[in-house]
């Protein structure tokens, strides 16, 4: 029997969260230690995961199936393919980063010494969230699948609700005057809410069409089904086949999320710390659009193609939607937020265009967009933890006194608005290819958001960075070493996945290949055949 590597890449964290939660109180920084030693041995199986998968081999590689609940025919089976191996280093990269960046997040108060933030708590929810995203991405069992992608939400929430930014969204001033602890606590209550019942109502959706998709195939193996699907063994009536997609495609597009399922999303990122904001939008969200892709198209191909239409016109309403309140947002955190409704509009669309340049953009854009909101959610964090406030208004002319932090607020700004040379650039450029082959109306509509992500980036490094020095951030200190280690990393892998994406690219591009198959679809022929 071969070493369960899959199941150990995500059990280390899951044991880390445990080691971590019963670390005494008084040892808050052995806590922290051992989060960051459990985040980087899995980093390190995420590593050897990525050696392991030949790219040019069968679909799902390392794969393992054991019985769970036989009388019900559920299995834990696991498997991935090369979008899974993908997601899994985007994941296991992140989270390190993640820990470090809120080093100081769950630390007591050091006005109220009796008001006390459990550490522990705060880095274990974190681990366990990883290994749940992680299980998502390797789960090849439908009823497997749906436990992992509800489960995640009880430790997201308890991070939301219960460890919310500490900087205000209005006015400091005004704060000063009393009731802003309360009004913050409610706040953070309402978006943690909020997320928990949208996610919910998108959950119970679709466990009525797993059960459904059970009573028609028999069985929970993604990977029996499809084969079964792919051989005329297993028919599905077109209504069902309709019913079953609708189902799962709802429950995914409020987790990706997608316009009009998406307001949960600025108020949970507006309210969690900065890390927290990354893990929500660059990890979690990821799982939607990935299972769009792994069960959406091969188990519904048909219904697939049958939404299309109305899926590409919900994208592109999120692109230039998402984009336009970001153009008008005065808070920070909100506007990354919309800019990240946009982007997540861009991936649906390169998905659901069915061409390979469409699908291995989108591909490569969950993971470049992972890294650049990463990068620039958490240079933002350090950014408003100095200042107190999320305002933008609040700042100005910081680039003279902190011209560290100025510069790589600037790239990770840059990378938002896709500038060419960096990682954004070269996914978003393949989905607008691969929609404009297939949908050239599509395509061009889609091109305004890029006009709109320049705008609202610029203005907001303008207002912030620019002008004047502001008295209250006269005296604010450059990026630490610390803040340093979590920012320079994510900058790096910017310029040289901007530069050369060809190792991200021959890992998912045979998995996408899979994906058309599936859906019987093949790139249109060029209407200019090239001279010879």
């Amino acid at each position: 029997m071969s070493f369960p590597l899959l199941t150990a890449t995500a059990a280390v964290p899951a044991i880390g969260a445990i080691v971590t939660a019963a670390v005494p109180s008084a040892r808050r920084t052995a806590a922290k230690w051992l989060a960051l030693l459990f985040s980087l041995a899995t980093l390190l199986l995420a590593g050897v995961v990525g050696a392991r998968f030949d790219p040019g081999g069968d679909r799902y590689q390392l794969t393992e199936s054991h019985a769970w609940i036989a009388d019900f025919g559920v299995r834990y089976e696991l498997g991935v393919d090369g979008i899974g191996v993908a997601l899994i280093g985007l994941t296991a990269l992140l989270i390190p980063f993640i820990i470090l960046a809120g080093w100081h997040d769950a630390d007591p108060y050091e006005t109220d010494s009796k008001r006390w933030r459990p550490t522990q708590g705060f880095f274990a929810l974190i681990l366990m969230v990883e290994a749940m995203v992680i299980l998502s991405f390797e789960a090849t069992d439908v009823f497997l699948f749906y436990v992992l992608f509800e489960a995640m939400l009880i430790p997201m929430y308890f991070l939301i609700g219960g460890f919310g930014d500490r900087a205000a969204a209005t006015q400091p001033a005004a704060d000063a005057a009393g009731g802003s602890d309360e009004k913050a606590a409610a706040q953070r209550s309402y978006a943690a809410v909020k997320f928990l019942l949208y996610n919910l109502v998108g959950g119970l959706i679709m466990l009525a069409a797993v059960i459904g998709l059970y009573v028609v195939a028999g069985n929970f193996s993604l990977q029996e089904i499809a084969a079964a699907r792919a051989s005329g063994e297993l028919e599905m009536a077109t209504n069902t086949e309709r019913l079953l997609f609708l189902g799962f495609f709802f429950a995914f597009a409020v987790k990706a999320p997608l316009w009009p399922l998406h307001t949960w999303l600025p108020n949970a990122m507006g309210e969690a710390t900065a890390p927290v904001a990354v893990l929500i939008t660059a990890v979690v969200d990821k799982v939607g659009t990935f299972a769009m892709l792994r069960f959406c198209l091969q188990l519904f191909p048909e219904a697939s193609k049958w939404a299309t239409p109305v899926i590409l016109v919900l994208a592109l309403i999120s692109i230039v939607y998402g984009a336009l309140l970001a153009v008008g947002q005065r808070d920070i955190k909100r506007l990354v937020a919309y800019a990240s409704i946009s982007h997540f509009g861009f991936i649906i669309m390169g998905i659901f265009a069915m061409t390979s340049q469409g699908q291995s953009g989108a591909t490569l854009y969950m993971i470049n967009h992972g890294i650049s909101t990463a990068a620039l959610m958490l240079v933002a964090g350090f950014l408003i933890s100095r200042r107190g406030s999320r305002l933008i208004a609040d700042f100005g002319g910081v680039q003279k006194v902190a011209p560290v932090l100025a510069g790589t607020f600037l790239i990770g700004s840059l990378a938002t608005l896709s500038l060419p040379g960096l990682a954004p650039f070269v996914s978003e450029f393949l989905v607008l290819v691969g929609t404009f082959t297939r949908y050239p109306v599509v395509g061009i509509i889609a091109t305004f958001g890029i006009v709109l992500a320049a705008l609202y980036t610029l203005v907001l490094y303008q207002r912030t960075m620019t002008g004047p020095v502001k008295l209250e951030v006269a005296k604010m200190p450059d990026l630490r070493v610390r803040e340093l280690v979590v920012v320079a990393p994510l900058i790096a892998l910017l310029i040289f996945l901007g530069v050369y994406p060809k190792p991200v690219t021959d890992l998912v591009n045979p998995a996408v290949g899979h994906t058309l198959s599936d859906v019987q679809k093949k790139d249109p022929k060029p209407e200019v055949e090239a001279a010879k």
